[in-house]
């Protein structure tokens, strides 16, 4: 608080920004009292991340409802096309995907390179992410960007609680 009360810049010449970087690690109470001070809560790090997207991509549940509650937008993206859901699939949080998603986050949102959050969790082998998106509506039938089906892409990487789930969806 005394290195904000002395003007103290909250965007280093890295591009990472004050609110972003503790919004990351889960610093509630700090990411309050940036927002208290007018840190801009849709400012951009050297990923292009919102805060927003970099408490998902921790996996801080209580610091995305927090910058929610605030007005940050759900659909942001960084450099890589990526939504704070996306952020948040990747990294396998699922309580912060199935709090994003019961706020209204797109599902669908497709990557710069158009891979879905779907897509990632079965990559990645997040069963309990990938039934959550399938019970939101997620197509099973959608490809990857090299042009693997789900079950392809799940049975590639050895993901059998994934495989299992894409076989009783049928829809793969």
């Amino acid at each position: 608080m005394l290195l904000l009360e002395k003007g103290c810049d909250i965007l280093s010449e890295r591009s990472w920004t004050a609110i972003g970087t503790v919004a990351e690690n889960g610093y509630e109470g700090v990411v309050r009292l940036l927002l208290e001070r007018d840190a801009h809560i849709e400012s951009r790090d050297g990923s292009s991340r919102t805060p927003l997207g970099c408490a998902a991509m921790g996996g801080y549940e209580y610091v995305v409802v927090l910058l929610l509650e605030k007005g940050s937008d759900i659909e942001s993206r960084d450099c890589d096309g990526q939504t704070p859901l996306g952020c948040a699939v990747i990294n396998g949080h699922e309580g912060v995907v199935r709090m994003l998603l019961g706020k209204g986050a797109d599902f669908e949102c497709k990557s710069n390179v158009g891979v879905t959050p779907l897509m990632s969790a079965a990559r990645w082998g997040y069963a309990d992410i990938v039934q959550l998106l399938l019970e939101k509506g997620a197509d099973p039938g959608c490809k990857y960007w090299d042009g693997s089906t789900l079950l392809e892409l799940a049975s590639r990487h050895g993901h059998r609680d994934v495989v299992n789930l894409l076989l009783e969806k049928g829809d793969c």
